[in-house]
């Protein structure tokens, strides 16, 4: 493996929290998993059970590394939310919701794009926070009581946001932003 500068991968040492369920956006789940990978940091995929391969909304596989039960936000500087129809289910988990709400009052990074908004709304955390997001959850982002704006990328301190998958380049380009800022701090 050839060696990388340490200035391209600005991740170096950061762990991040990504979800996964049947339906998610194969698109918004593997772009930024490969992304946050390419920029040095460690991506754990967590699903309802380790192991379990879950099928994307176009049919791309995707094997969970961990359970989302195991999971702790103090071991991660993230979380990573995909879209697709996984995140109507995956709110309905107290443990995911919990995960949020810690990462948030934490000050961690919540990153969301397309339907992947509507796991920080079922947390309450997105009320008076500056968000985008696909447009079938504009209304419920609202009614959270979050800010909507209809731009590619919305950053409102340590949440990302994000409409669709034609989005992934500015979604992607903030969250390594925020996050390699982590590392300087």
């Amino acid at each position: 493996m050839p060696h990388i500068p340490t200035h391209h991968r600005p991740l170096e040492g950061i762990r991040i929290l990504m979800l996964v369920g049947d339906e998610y956006e194969d698109l918004e789940l593997w772009y930024p998993k490969l992304r946050l990978e390419e920029a040095g940091g460690h991506v754990t995929v967590a699903g309802a059970m380790q192991g379990r391969t879950y099928a994307g909304k176009h049919g791309y596989p995707c094997t969970s590394d961990a359970s989302i039960g195991d999971m702790e936000a103090a071991d991660f500087h993230g979380i990573v939310i995909p879209g697709g129809w996984m995140p109507d289910k995956l709110r309905r988990d107290e443990k995911v919701l919990e995960l949020v709400r810690e990462f948030s009052a934490h000050g961690k990074l919540v990153a969301a794009i397309c339907h992947g908004g509507w796991i920080p709304i079922s947390a309450g955390v997105y009320r008076g926070v500056r968000v985008t997001g696909s447009p079938g959850i504009k209304d419920d982002l609202m009614n959270a009581g979050a800010i909507w704006e209809d731009t590619q990328v919305v950053v409102d301190r340590h949440s990302v946001s994000s409409r669709k998958p034609a989005d992934l380049p500015a979604f992607m380009g903030a969250i390594v932003e925020l996050l390699a800022g982590v590392t300087a701090a």
